[in-house]
């Protein structure tokens, strides 16, 4: 077993064995989005040197914002080859914001060359918290397995369920799930963001403000915060943040936003993803990808 990934399974079964604290991830508080929300505003206003976008140049730093999210996009198709990370998302299904879901993920990127598939879209996940979903694992791996996903269930439904192959878009895999595993990833969620950025750009009343100096999880990063005051059929959030790691050239945090509903004014948590660890170029091999890897409990 290569180094990367005794260090990636050393820390899946580090967080296993002991359930991932949301302490261990974004320090001492135990609650999670107040601590990043600070986080965010500490350094926002920290910006005496970066003013935030004037209203006038609304749609310049919506460009700029397109600009960079198409040179990570090329980053990631020239230099990114896998990663790892610890992933944790929140999404509403239906009328319900679900609680935060943590688990391990392996991605190798897809790849052609010539016109060739080289190296297919992979995606190993681990599920770590809650518990609900402690122990749950989830292989998908293009053009294998008939476009199928592997998966099992963890805990004590683990001990009973068997491991199932099921289509990615189905009704069991799309439980609980406003994407299926075949959009999971930082380059699909790349895409996504450029998508619905070249959308807002046609609106006359979007205002987006673009903002460096900005952290996440002590990550230089660059904030763009976008904002669509007019609900329409076709916008799909009132506001949006994008954390782009500096370093990395990628993002590591989005959130979005539902149109406010109540008193407070804030709008109600649509989706959220973040990347927290993320490490480029690892050397994942056909093995981190396969349900009868020793390190996995698809057979076990």
């Amino acid at each position: 077993m290569n180094t990367p990934r005794r260090q990636f399974l050393g820390l899946a079964g580090g967080l296993l064995a002991g359930g991932l604290s949301q302490s261990a991830l974004f320090g001492q508080d135990p609650q999670w989005t107040k601590p990043v929300h600070r986080v965010a505003n500490a350094a926002l206003s920290a910006q005496k040197a970066a003013p935030a976008t004037p209203a006038s140049s609304a749609k310049a730093a919506l460009v700029r914002g397109l600009e960079m999210a198409r040179q990570s996009l090329t980053r990631s198709k020239t230099e990114v080859r896998d990663y790892t990370a610890v992933l944790v998302k929140r999404e509403r299904i239906g009328e319900t914001v679900g609680e935060h879901e943590y688990m391990q993920i392996k991605v190798r990127n897809r790849k052609e060359e010539n016109g060739r598939l080289v190296q297919p879209f992979s995606v190993y996940l681990a599920f770590v918290k809650p518990t609900s979903v402690k122990g749950r694992e989830v292989i998908y791996v293009e053009n294998q397995n008939n476009g199928n996903i592997v998966a099992h269930e963890g805990g004590f439904k683990g001990r009973f369920l068997p491991t199932v192959s099921i289509p990615p878009t189905g009704m069991l895999a799309m439980r609980g799930q406003r994407y299926p595993m075949t959009e999971i990833g930082v380059e699909n969620m790349i895409l996504k963001l450029i998508e619905r950025g070249e959308k807002a750009l046609q609106f006359e009343d979007v205002h987006a403000e673009l903002r460096n100096g900005a952290r996440f999880q002590n990550r230089a990063c660059t904030l763009l915060r976008l904002t669509q005051p007019t609900r329409r059929p076709d916008a799909e959030f009132h506001k949006a943040e994008v954390y782009m790691d500096d370093e990395l050239n990628m993002p590591i945090r989005y959130i979005a936003y539902d149109w406010p509903n109540n008193a407070d004014g804030r709008g109600e948590v649509i989706e959220e993803y973040n990347y927290l660890n993320l490490e480029v170029n690892v050397g994942l091999t056909d093995a981190d990808f396969d349900p009868y890897n020793k390190d996995y409990n698809f057979h076990s």
